[in-house]
């Protein structure tokens, strides 16, 4: 018997494998794992070039390439720190006027090529936009280097994926695993990288798009530390929790960075919604917010550029408390110009530069209300990074990654997590979504309401419409009879609020060009067919 069934069991084990191997090599993924290779080491050059051009901008302006821009502006005229911004912004107007361009790409385009099937971000326009954010940047523009960086990531990685003529869940696993690479070769940190293009980018947890994401990150991070160093982004030294009394004040921590968190993205909101009810050419727009920007730079010249520099001094404890909180202000003001006049950036470190003032101003005053209790504000600071940047970008598990690999701080595991929690959860409560999902609530689309509510609004009537034959003899439509006619491009969510409102079985679709004409009939049927197919098939991506 026993010698039967070892017979048997190469043939048992064929049975339990071949399928498998058949289904890992149909699904391409094979393919998706060296594309994901090649998408990996791209976007880690194009970071290090996107980085590096800064630096070369920074050069022509303050002499340095180095992240010490507060300490070299202060040491410079007056007319020259006000210059950088100014004739920055009045470079970046003329790219934007001359290359017809409103605006540049950030993360919440990228999430939206996502979730729009069909959607290729534009290769043209992601260079444009890595262009005028380099400009930005280098030229002291008050924002982040991070969103931009994962935008031009994923416009790689779409052009790559298209050109391989790969399905839909291909792309979009291609598109995830370029973001992960511009964040490990941005930040550092690969581990990082993974999640955030889970959270944030796929919004799910796949499977089969884990190992390609986490090729990319590698190669991300590998390359990165190759060429700038295996650094963290900030060294700071090492924190000891002092009691675990303090567990109170870190939740209490969490609190005031939801309060900083949440301001600051009504700040972004009232700025850019001011913005656009003034009329200004575009081009004038940036120089207009290049010379407020400078203005301010004047007095706080902390505010310039990304401010890294800032940043490590208050996990360092080397910035009083009256100037972390006024610099709470005033970087929220800048960052709210910059962004709201059309220069390139992002907000991710501008989020952490919040953070770790709040974190510091939070840390001196429990110091000194409980002296033998507080820890030093330094590791306030850390806490405060995390969790103010996770309550910005919506995403507090791959935020607080970041700041354990940025800081080396993985000793405060516990603290970071519940204030980032806290920030977090108070964040959701108080403005309902993240800095991303609320710039897509603007265009029209809700993604935090689930997959149905997305693709209802997604999905036009072309998708599932029935054509009428070439040959056909054109068919009037008659808007006296009483039932509705649909246009192509309306969206599926207006076509069944059409079909259940009348109680119609099919529904008439006229030319945008001629009303008068039908083109098309589409059906309820077909279009809930359409529908359940696409949630069936939005699940099956999230679990395999």
């Amino acid at each position: 018997m026993p010698i039967t069934m070892l017979k048997r069991l190469p043939k048992v084990l064929a049975t339990w494998i071949e399928p498998n191997l058949r289904s890992f090599v149909e699904s391409r993924q094979p393919t998706i794992w060296l594309l994901s290779l090649l998408v990996g080491l791209a976007v880690a050059v194009a970071a290090i070039l996107f980085r590096e051009g800064i630096g070369l901008v920074q050069l022509l302006w303050l002499g340095t390439r180095s992240e010490r821009v507060f300490s070299t502006a202060q040491h410079l005229p007056w007319y020259w720190v006000m210059a950088g911004p100014t004739l920055g912004g009045l470079v970046v107007g003329l790219l934007l006027y001359r290359l017809q361009a409103r605006r540049t790409g950030a993360v919440a385009d990228v999430i939206e090529a996502r979730a729009i099937s069909g959607r290729k971000l534009s290769l043209r326009n992601g260079l444009l936009s890595a262009v005028v954010t380099v400009i930005s940047l280098g030229a002291g523009a008050s924002a982040g280097r991070e969103g931009p960086v994962v935008h031009l990531g994923a416009v790689l990685a779409t052009a790559i994926a298209w050109r391989a003529r790969l399905p839909e869940w291909c792309r979009r696993t291609l598109l995830a695993a370029g973001v992960a690479s511009a964040i490990s070769a941005s930040f550092n940190a690969p581990i990082a990288g993974v999640l955030f293009a889970h959270e944030v980018i796929l919004g799910h947890y796949a499977m089969r798009s884990f190992v390609p994401i986490v090729i990319a990150s590698t190669a991300g991070g590998v390359a990165s530390r190759l060429w700038f160093g295996d650094v963290a982004a900030f060294l700071v030294p090492d924190h000891q929790i002092t009691s675990f009394w303090e567990y109170p004040a870190f939740a209490l921590l969490g609190v005031t960075a939801a309060v900083v968190a949440v301001l600051f993205q009504f700040a972004l909101f009232a700025a850019d919604y001011v913005a656009r009810g003034i009329e200004v050419p575009l081009w004038l727009r940036p120089v207009t917010g290049g010379l407020m920007v400078g203005a301010i730079a004047l007095v706080f010249p902390q505010v310039l550029g990304v401010g890294y520099e800032v940043t490590d001094m208050a996990l360092w404890n080397r910035l009083p408390l009256g100037i972390m909180l006024i610099l709470i202000v005033v970087k929220t003001v800048a960052t709210a110009i910059t962004l709201a006049s059309r220069f390139g950036g992002g907000i991710f470190s501008p989020a952490l530069y919040l953070g770790a003032l709040t974190g510091g101003a939070f840390g001196i005053i429990a110091a000194e209300v409980f002296p033998d209790l507080a820890s030093s504000e330094g590791l306030y600071a850390i806490l405060g990074m995390g969790a103010v940047a996770g309550a910005v970008l919506g995403a507090p598990i791959s935020t607080t990654v970041i700041v354990f690999e940025l800081t080396g701080g993985y000793a405060l595991s516990i603290a970071l997590l519940l204030s980032v929690a806290v920030a977090h959860g108070i964040n959701q409560a108080i403005h309902g979504h993240s800095w991303f999902h609320w710039q897509l609530e603007m265009r029209g689309l809700f993604l935090q309401e689930g997959p149905h509510r997305a693709l209802g609004q997604i999905t036009r009537v072309m998708d599932f419409m029935e054509p009428l034959p070439d040959d056909a003899e054109p068919v009037a439509y008659d808007a006296e009879r009483g039932v509705p006619a649909l246009k192509p491009t309306d969206t599926l969510e207006t076509a069944l609020r059409a079909f259940d409102t009348g109680g119609h079985d099919r529904l008439p679709v006229v030319d945008p060009r001629d009303a008068t004409r039908i083109i098309a009939w589409a059906s309820h049927v077909r279009a809930l067919r359409y529908f359940n197919r696409a949630l069936v098939q939005a699940s099956e991506e999230e679990h395999r």
